[in-house]
């Protein structure tokens, strides 16, 4: 009978089909692009060499990071989905689950979608053999079951118009000790902001399901999202595209909603990336206006409430809404279009 432990996982191999087929393209597209040395490291990858896998990781990276992110190429962010695979099987093979987690999950941060199927079975498959093998409370500390470890790309600051704000890639497991040792002092609170925290770790996803709300009248859902933080995190007054449910799933928020129409009156930022945001929202408490600075604002029609666990609440398209936490607060939103893709006015 054979014995539960890591050696017995040896010549376990994770399968990566879209790889396997989509690779001799892929590694056509890296070359034509100058990547020939990543090209000739991507083969001894493939064949075992797990520093080669590491280097071809090293260099998609600095390519990830070679300009702004826009302007980073399709190509680039798909080498670095298959670097990544190519450093999690050996990893894998050898039994070393929670560093093959931590690559996969910054595959799918950071990866391009080529290969995003690949490494979501990779994740689900890791995290199975992992659970298997825990055997002691100290192992248990080292296994990533669940994605304690799995990096996040979390808000840091105020909020994200504000001066201090940034953004910090750290592991699920640190994000929540933060939560935890928050207090009324800090001046820099840590946000899962729209968050794909669910395509991340699936054993959360199942927990959720989509609304019917969601699909009615055709429509498709476009992006399901965590905001997960401490108290006192704040999402200043904004508009998405979408329809919007807000799903509050632990502690409560306060918000505040101002209907399309008032648009003008709400002093948007005129800079294309902010033409969403208003200007009044970062500089004054909303229930303590500078009528001075914005005299627009003080007498304008609005609804607020605060969202209890287990409530939600509809966002119409380009309503302006605001929105803070008063507890320790876990939500899910669902955006959704009308058939035909273009939201409602």
């Amino acid at each position: 009978m054979a014995s539960n432990t890591a050696g017995d996982i040896a010549y376990d191999v994770l399968e990566t089909p879209t790889l396997d087929s989509e690779s001799p393209n892929l590694l056509h597209q890296i070359s034509e692009q100058g990547g020939y040395a990543y090209v000739s490291m991507s083969v001894l990858a493939a064949a075992g060499d797990l520093r080669a896998a590491e280097a071809t990781r090293e260099m998609a990276w600095e390519q990830l990071h070679s300009g702004p992110w826009h302007s980073v190429l399709p190509v680039w962010r798909d080498a670095y989905s298959m670097a990544c695979l190519y450093v999690a099987k050996l990893h894998h093979r050898a039994g070393d689950f929670g560093e093959a987690l931590k690559v996969l999950d910054m595959g799918l941060i950071m990866g391009g979608t080529l290969l995003r199927q690949d490494l979501h079975a990779a994740v689900e498959k890791v995290t199975a053999k992992a659970s298997e093998l825990r055997v002691s409370e100290e192992e248990q500390g080292e296994v990533i079951v669940g994605g304690e470890n799995a990096y996040h790309e979390a808000e840091v600051g105020k909020n994200y118009l504000s001066s201090d704000w940034k953004q910090e890639l750290i592991t699920f497991s640190q994000f929540l000790e933060r939560i935890q040792s928050s207090d009324c002092t800090s001046t820099l609170p840590t946000y899962l902001a729209q968050h794909p925290l669910f395509d991340q770790i699936h054993e959360l996803r199942k927990d959720i399901f989509i609304p019917d709300y969601c699909y009615a009248g055709g429509g498709e859902l476009r992006s399901l999202n965590a905001w997960f933080g401490p108290a006192r995190t704040v999402t200043p007054l904004h508009h998405d595209p979408h329809h919007n449910i807000l799903a509050q799933v632990v502690g409560k928020k306060y918000i505040r909603l101002y209907p399309a129409s008032l648009s003008e009156e709400l002093y948007p930022y005129t800079e294309t990336m902010l033409c969403n945001s208003s200007k009044f929202s970062l500089k004054v408490d909303l229930d303590n206006i500078d009528e001075k600075e914005f005299p627009k604002v003080k007498d304008l029609e609005f609804q607020d409430c605060i969202l209890e666990e287990g409530e939600m609440l509809y966002i119409p398209p380009k309503w302006w809404h605001y929105v803070r936490s008063l507890t320790t607060s876990f939500s899910v939103s669902f955006w959704w279009s009308n058939c035909g893709g273009s939201p409602a006015s």
